[in-house]
């Protein structure tokens, strides 16, 4: 059974960084896109980033030049380093990975407030 778990939110000042890790088990790591989403209440879960199985990245526009997304294919864990974090950014991260069917983890909360 795939399992994602996240790690690394918290409560940041904006202007702040934050990094998320996410680890699975349960599928061959290193074949599978992952991806991070978030999601605030009230609203559709959006997609962040993702990061291919070659290590092709992609970014919302409103994350670009501000997140980047990382793959270590030997710890099984990918990695959202978050830097220039606004209000905005608050929100339940997720990691996500489609493996015959969609996965996701729990969530990561990050709170980005003064």
């Amino acid at each position: 059974q795939v399992r994602l778990v996240e790690s690394g939110g918290g409560l940041v000042q904006p202007g702040g960084s934050l990094r998320l890790s996410c680890a699975a088990s349960g599928l061959n790591f290193r074949l599978f896109a992952m991806d991070w989403y978030r999601q605030t209440p009230g609203k559709e879960r959006e997609l962040v980033a993702t990061i291919t199985s070659g290590g092709l990245s992609n970014y919302a526009d409103f994350v670009k030049g501000r997140f980047t997304i990382s793959r270590d294919n030997v710890r099984n864990t990918v990695r959202l380093q978050m830097e220039s974090l606004k209000a905005d950014d608050t929100a339940v991260y997720y990691c996500h990975v489609r493996e015959r069917r969609d996965f996701w983890g729990r969530g990561t909360q990050v709170t980005v407030s003064s």
